[in-house]
């Protein structure tokens, strides 16, 4: 059973994973009648069948162990999620694994235009990211027109990426960083070197 086709039962039936036997089936019988697709009010066939499935599996110790098992690692990947989403500083680092994979790509077609692109497991080995990782961040810079896929199955860079990798490189030019530089610090490098020059010792 995979994430997306998981079904968190305890949920479904509004109850906690601690709920005792008894409590599951009162509450199953309430629910049950409550969506039962002869309940005119609130009807609802396919709520029905997942929650006579939930009850199946909770009522039963031995599938609701091993359903159980199941249930943790579904929650363990969720708050592996949240944790990631909650740390500001991976979205940084996705902008500068992005900004590596254009470069790759805009050294590979200007070294051999007639074998302009790279894998992605190559790719994925040459930035040091999890394959699932790049294949989001190939996913990003082919909706933005950067890099296409070719008829080899390859991934190669558009001249709309070209552009945006040279961008990228003149935004990190020696020039550029000087000009960001703090006002202040120059300064102060500019006011010792005029205290040097009026000196009067010299």
């Amino acid at each position: 059973m995979s994430e997306n086709q998981f079904v968190d039962y305890y949920d479904l039936l509004q109850l906690s994973p601690n709920a005792d036997a008894e409590t599951i089936e009162r509450v199953f019988r309430h629910l049950a009648k409550r969506y039962h697709p002869d309940n005119t009010g609130y009807a609802n066939n396919e709520r029905f069948i997942q929650i006579v499935e939930a009850h199946q599996t909770l009522a039963d110790p031995e599938a609701r162990a091993g359903y159980d098992v199941k249930y943790q690692n579904y929650w363990d990947q969720k708050w592996k999620l949240a944790s990631v989403a909650s740390d500001l500083s991976a979205i940084g680092d996705d902008r500068v694994i992005r900004e590596r994979l254009l470069s790759l790509l805009y050294s590979q077609r200007r070294r051999s235009m007639k074998s302009p692109g790279l894998g992605e497991n190559e790719l994925a080995r040459l930035v040091r990211t999890p394959l699932e990782l790049v294949e989001f961040h190939l996913w990003y810079l082919k909706a933005k027109g950067w890099v296409e896929r070719l008829e080899t199955g390859h991934i190669a860079i558009t001249a709309l990426g070209v552009d945006q990798a040279e961008l990228n490189r003149q935004m990190l030019s020696p020039e550029r960083l000087i000009e960001n530089h703090p006002a202040g610090e120059g300064a102060e490098k500019n006011r010792g070197g005029d205290h040097q020059a009026h000196d009067p010792d010299q």
